[in-house]
C-alpha cells in the first residue's frame, strides 16, 4: 500500500477518525489470525504509520499475560479497552488494557519511543464469537 500523499493535521485526523461509525470490511491480522480489525483502525494505522500499534495489541491475545489478566478479571473475556497515551515531550508512550474505565490496567506496556501524532487513542476489542475485533469507539 502506498504511503499517504499528504500528512493530516491532528485536528483533521481526529475529524476523519470520528467519521468511522461502522464497518463493512474487516482485515485479518497477518500474524495473529484470531484478530480482525475495522476500516477505521486500518485508516488510523495507515495515516499515522502505526501498524505497530495493531501488532502490539494483537501480540497479547493468547499470551500468558492475557490469560492471567482474564483470570483476574473475567470481563476481559468479552470486551477490552485499549489505550495509547503519548507523552509528547518525552516522545514515549504507555499502552494499557482495561476491563472498564477508571480501574487499574490489566496490561501495561511502555513504548520507549514513538512519533505517533496524537496524545491518545482508544481502540476497543470485542470478542466476536470466533476471535477478536479491534475497532474505534465511534464504530461501536
Amino acid at each position: 500500500m502506498a504511503p499517504p500523499t499528504e500528512t493530516l493535521t491532528r485536528e483533521q485526523l481526529l475529524q476523519q477518525l470520528s467519521c468511522f461509525t461502522g464497518s463493512e470490511l474487516f482485515i485479518r491480522h497477518p500474524l495473529n489470525r484470531q484478530i480482525i480489525y475495522t476500516e477505521g483502525v486500518r485508516f488510523l494505522a495507515e495515516e499515522t504509520q502505526a501498524f505497530w500499534l495493531i501488532d502490539a495489541i494483537a501480540s497479547y491475545f493468547g499470551s500468558p499475560e492475557m490469560r492471567a489478566a482474564i483470570e483476574a478479571d473475567d470481563r476481559l473475556r468479552d470486551m477490552q479497552f485499549w489505550r495509547l497515551d503519548v507523552l509528547p515531550r518525552a516522545r514515549n508512550a504507555l499502552l494499557t488494557c482495561r476491563a472498564d474505565s477508571g480501574i487499574t490496567p490489566a496490561i501495561t506496556q511502555e513504548i520507549p519511543f514513538t512519533d505517533f501524532p496524537l496524545d491518545e487513542i482508544d481502540i476497543w476489542a470485542g470478542f466476536n464469537g470466533e476471535g477478536w475485533t479491534l475497532y474505534l469507539p465511534s464504530e461501536h
